[in-house]
């Protein structure tokens, strides 16, 4: 089976799992939720959603490795690892704020090869596979490379792994840049629209690799620069994402980095 027929794969299951988490969205007020940290929840929408991707995917390539956010990693025999994050804004999802997402990603020899990103709420998918471009519902994107930083706005994230001190220290130095910013509480969403050209970049201290290889390879992609990073050591301990236009990204390098102390 061929990257390509893995990616095609990969844009039917998540909108197949997006009507699955919307009827729970619908439900949320009946779902048992479960605290993980500061900040950090895990409904039961998320585990039977990851556990309905995991199922179809074993089905398919049982010799598949599986590394998802809710419940860790089944064993693979082939060197191809899927990455599957049910749900990218849980405490959104919670809340019933119409801002979150299904994930998927596909690795192999370090590198992410295809990725999805799919909005249920706004019947929207981002899709990216390697060599051949990142498109939404099937329609090739491209980042904005017109503008410059005070043109427009950056996302940002952030999490109970990092130091607060540098949370406000980026968004201090995004403010002085003269960049609008924004935290939609979904990473892997924020980098989607970098690729489809509705914000110029995206900048997190840490990222765990379900929030965030689909994402990344969208904007790359969409002609994008992002950091060069091991997918595979992303699946192990995560790390930092800076990714943006061609025009910005170099400039977000500057800002980002000083202010996570780096």
């Amino acid at each position: 089976m061929t990257f390509e027929e893995k990616s095609a794969f990969s844009i039917d299951l998540c909108q197949s799992a997006g009507l699955l988490a919307r009827d729970y969205f619908a439900q949320r007020d009946q779902l048992r939720v479960d605290r993980k940290g500061s900040h950090d929840w895990v409904s039961e929408a998320d585990r039977k959603v990851e556990s309905f991707i995991r199922e179809r995917i074993s089905e398919a390539w049982p010799d598949d490795r599986i590394v998802g956010e809710e419940h860790g990693v089944a064993a693979g025999a082939n060197g191809f690892t899927w990455v599957i994050d049910p749900i990218d804004g849980t405490t959104n999802f919670l809340n019933g704020i119409p801002t979150w997402t299904i994930v998927l990603a596909g690795v192999s020899g370090g590198k992410t090869q295809f990725g999805v990103v799919h909005d249920p709420i706004y019947g929207e998918t981002f899709s990216a596979l390697r060599g051949s471009g990142a498109r939404l519902n099937g329609q090739a994107v491209h980042v904005a490379e017109s503008k410059s930083l005070n043109e427009g706005t950056v996302g940002m994230g952030y999490s109970n792994r990092i130091s607060p001190d540098n949370v406000t220290s980026i968004v201090n130095a995004l403010v002085v840049s003269g960049t609008m910013f924004n935290r939609n509480a979904s990473g892997a969403l924020s980098l989607a629209y970098v690729a489809a050209g509705r914000m110029l970049g995206y900048v997190e201290e840490h990222m765990n690799a379900w929030d965030c290889l689909a994402g990344q390879l969208l904007v790359a992609e969409a002609g994008g620069v992002v950091e060069d990073q091991n997918a595979n050591e992303m699946i192990r301990v995560g790390g930092r994402v800076i990714a943006g236009a061609p025009q910005v990204f170099e400039e977000l390098k500057s800002i980002a980095i000083p202010a996570w102390g780096g």
